[in-house]
C-alpha cells in the first residue's frame, strides 16, 4: 500500500541532440549576470564550452567563470564559489558538467548569501535555506547522479574527513536541465561505467525497502532492465546514441524523486561509500560498487522476498525447484557478473583503503533507518572487512 506523499518536480528538461537550444528559451528569464560553473576543462576540448558561451553572449549575459570544480567538491571550494557568486552578483548559476559540478552549483546557490557557516548549517545540521537562493540551470555532460533533476548536493570536508549530502527542497532543484546524450560520448570509460553503477545503486537504494505491492517497484524493475541492456551496448559502442540516450534518461528518473514516492528507501550503501570517499577521494560510483555485494549479503536474510523478486524480475533467474535463498543468491551472482563485465571496482583495497582507515570510515558512516536491517557500527565494520578481503 502506498503511503501518503506530495510529489512535485519543478525542473524543466530539454532532451536530445538539439537540447542546447533550450537556453534560448531559458536565459531571457534571468538577469544579466551568470556564474558559469564547470570542472577540469574537458568541455573546452570537446566544444561544449564554446557552444554554451555562444548562447550566453547571444543573450547579452555578463559571464563570470568558476572552473576547476573537482570530482568530489570540497567545503573549501564551496567558499570560493560563494565569493565569486557574490562578487558577480549572479542572477543565475549555469552548471556545465556532471553530478559533482551540479551538486556544487546547488551548494553555492544556497550558501552564497547564507548568514551562517554553510557547512555547519546545511551539511552538519541539515537545516533548510533561510536566505537568498540563486537559481541554477544545468547542462549535463556525465550521467549517473541524477543531480540535474533533484535537490541533492554532496560536499566533502577533508579536514573533518566527512562527505555529506543534503537533499534540499524543490526551491533548490535546477530550474532547467539540458540533456544531450552526445555530450557524454567523450567521457573516459572509467568515469562512464562508474556513472552506470551510480544509476543502478540509486535504484537499488529505493527498491530494497518496504514489503508492500508498490507501483514504484515495478517502475524500478523496468529501469534496471533498461540500464543493464543499454550498458552492454554502450561498453562496446560508446557512441551508440540509442543506448546512451536511454542510459541518460534512466539516470534522471532513477533519482528525480519520482520512484521514491511511497517508499521508505535505504541509502546505506551510499552512506558507506561516501565515508570511503571522504578518506580516499575515490570516484563515487566505484566506492558504491566496492561495498554493494558485501552489504547485500549482510541484509539478504532480512529482505529475502525482495531479493527473490529482484532475481526473477530483473535478472531472469528461474525459481522453479529452488529455495528462496538459492534464487536470491543467483540474483546477486548475476549482478556481480554484470558489474565485472563493466570492469567496476569490486573491493576497497583497489580504492586505496587501508586497515588503519577502517575505524574512521565506520565513524564517518551515517546509519539510516529505511532499509531491511538497521546497521550497527559493528555491522559496518564487517561489511568493510568483507570488501577488503574481496578479490578483483
Amino acid at each position: 500500500m502506498l503511503g501518503n506523499f506530495t510529489y512535485c518536480n519543478p525542473t524543466k528538461v530539454y532532451f536530445g541532440k538539439d537540447a542546447l537550444s533550450g537556453l534560448d528559451e531559458e536565459l531571457p528569464k534571468y538577469g544579466k549576470n551568470v556564474l558559469l560553473v564547470y570542472g577540469g576543462g574537458s568541455i573546452k576540448r570537446n566544444g561544449i564550452y564554446d557552444a554554451v558561451l555562444e548562447k550566453l553572449k547571444k543573450h547579452g549575459k555578463v559571464v563570470t567563470e568558476d572552473a576547476k570544480v573537482m570530482p568530489n567538491p570540497t567545503s573549501e571550494k564551496l567558499k570560493e564559489g560563494c565569493a565569486r557568486a557574490r562578487a558577480a552578483q549572479a542572477d543565475l548559476i549555469l552548471a556545465v558538467g556532471g553530478g559533482s559540478v551540479i551538486d556544487y552549483a546547488k551548494g553555492v546557490s544556497v550558501s552564497a548569501y547564507c548568514k551562517e557557516d554553510p557547512w555547519t548549517k546545511y551539511y552538519l545540521q541539515m537545516q533548510d535555506p533561510s536566505d537568498g537562493i540563486i537559481p541554477v540551470g544545468a547542462v549535463l555532460t556525465m550521467v549517473g547522479t541524477g543531480s540535474e533533476m533533484n535537490g541533492g548536493s554532496v560536499i566533502t570536508n577533508h579536514e573533518q574527513k566527512l562527505k555529506i549530502g543534503h537533499v534540499f527542497g524543490e526551491e533548490v532543484f535546477p530550474k532547467f536541465a539540458i540533456l544531450n546524450p552526445e555530450y557524454t560520448y567523450t567521457l573516459p570509460k572509467y568515469q562512464m561505467v562508474a556513472g552506470f553503477y551510480d544509476i543502478m545503486c540509486h535504484i537499488h537504494e529505493q527498491y530494497f525497502s518496504g514489503t508492500d505491492d508498490n507501483t514504484s517497484d515495478y517502475v524500478m524493475e523496468g529501469l534496471m532492465r533498461s540500464l543493464i541492456h543499454s550498458s552492454k551496448i554502450a561498453i562496446d559502442d560508446p557512441k551508440n546514441y540509442e543506448a546512451r540516450s536511454n542510459i541518460m534518461w534512466t539516470a534522471t528518473w532513477a533519482l528525480n524523486t519520482f520512484v521514491a514516492m511511497g517508499k521508505s528507501t535505504d541509502w546505506e550503501v551510499h552512506m558507506i561509500g561516501q565515508a570511503v570517499g571522504a578518506y580516499t577521494d575515490a570516484t563515487h560510483g566505484m566506492t558504491l560498487s566496492a561495498v554493494t555485494l558485501a552489504y547485500f549479503r549482510h541484509i539478504l536474510p532480512y529482505g529475502m522476498q525482495k531479493f527473490v523478486r529482484y532475481a526473477v524480475n530483473v535478472w531472469g533467474v528461474g525459481a522453479e525447484g529452488k529455495t528462496d535463498e538459492q534464487v536470491a543468491l543467483e540474483g546477486l551472482a548475476a549482478l556481480e557478473a554484470w558489474m565485472r563485465s563493466l570492469s567496476l571496482v569490486m573491493d576497497l583495497k583497489t580504492l586505496g583503503v587501508t586497515q588503519e582507515m577502517l575505524p574512521g570510515i565506520v565513524e564517518a558512516t551515517f546509519i539510516m533507518q529505511g532499509g531491511y536491517k538497521v546497521l550497527t557500527k559493528e555491522d559496518v565494520m564487517e561489511i568493510l572487512q568483507e570488501s577488503m578481503e574481496s578479490k578483483e
